[in-house]
């Protein structure tokens, strides 16, 4: 099954001919604030499964070309990150000298946290913030979705806890600055197109994901390459804090990271998943004299 959130936290069952709305059975009602419609819907699945199925079957199909696709999951509990979790992105990440130089894989630093107003959806342009002197990265990740919710998870029962997937950017300021700040500005993690169930991905392993700017292909790569595969992430995350359903676990990006710069367009696609092509463009915002270079200087 595919999810989507559309029309101002409506949320859809994605049909070859279609997209049946069934907000009401969330219980959270459109535009309501805060959005967590498809929180709610993913917490309670299990007992609505039922009822989707019926108003899949007889429910109207609406065009998605008159509607406005949004971030699926809109207010998670957290947004996780794996940062350093494919060694060849480490790699290049050393030969390249630009940010934050990890000495540790993902599986000896652990994680991160993205504030949840990062995320944007797949009809948002990725903003830039105002920020001159920098780069400004693309990474390319899967994301986990949390189904049920759990504290010390043991690995060989993670997966059990998954809901589905969706394709996630992990945009990123390079410098030496706290790594949550450069990577939480508004749309610097957009989330979509929709969200597939576990149940339609036969091997959580063999995962494809690429990323193309302006058709180039930069990123590629297979989740049977990540250090901390999957069922860990769960384990190691929740060994540290309860997850809860919605949560949002973004894999770590591979090698092959780069600039993008406004007028670029940056396509993501994950085999199985989805794919979303989303604009770059320039904002005014996002200047501030902690990005000055000589402000990082030791006093």
């Amino acid at each position: 099954m595919k999810l989507v959130s559309f029309d101002g936290g409506r949320i859809g069952v994605v049909l070859e001919e279609g997209i049946v709305d069934i907000t009401a059975l969330s219980g959270v009602p459109a535009g309501s604030w805060p959005p967590v419609g498809m929180v709610r819907l993913i917490a309670d699945f299990d007992g609505l499964r039922d009822l989707i199925a019926e108003a899949v079957a007889g429910g109207p199909r609406l065009d998605p070309a008159q509607l406005r696709l949004e971030a699926p999951v809109q207010w998670p509990n957290k947004l996780i990150a794996y940062p350093a979790n494919y060694l060849a992105h480490i790699e290049e990440q050393i030969t390249s000298k630009v940010g934050l130089i990890s000495t540790f894989k993902a599986s000896g630093q652990g994680f991160f946290l993205k504030a949840n107003s990062s995320l944007s959806g797949p009809s948002d342009p990725i903003v830039l913030p105002a920020l001159p002197d920098r780069d400004i990265h693309h990474e390319c990740e899967l994301a986990v979705i949390i189904g049920k919710g759990g504290r010390d998870i043991p690995r060989d029962r993670a997966m059990e806890h998954v809901f589905g997937y969706s394709c996630l950017l992990d945009m990123v300021v390079r410098g030496r600055e706290e790594r949550v700040m450069r990577k939480s500005f508004d749309t610097f993690c957009p989330l979509g197109p929709h969200i597939v169930t576990a149940d339609e991905i036969a091997d959580h392993a063999a995962i494809d994901l690429e990323l193309r700017v302006n058709g180039e292909l930069r990123q590629q790569a297979r989740t049977r390459d990540l250090i901390v595969d999957i069922p860990e992430m769960i384990a190691m995350a929740s060994s540290v804090m309860t997850l809860c359903p919605g949560d949002i676990i973004a894999s770590g990006t591979p090698a092959g990271v780069g600039p993008v710069v406004g007028g670029d367009v940056v396509t993501i696609s994950i085999r199985g998943v989805g794919e979303m092509s989303l604009p770059v463009v320039q904002g005014a915002a996002g200047g501030h004299s902690v990005w000055d270079k000589r402000e990082a200087l030791p006093a």
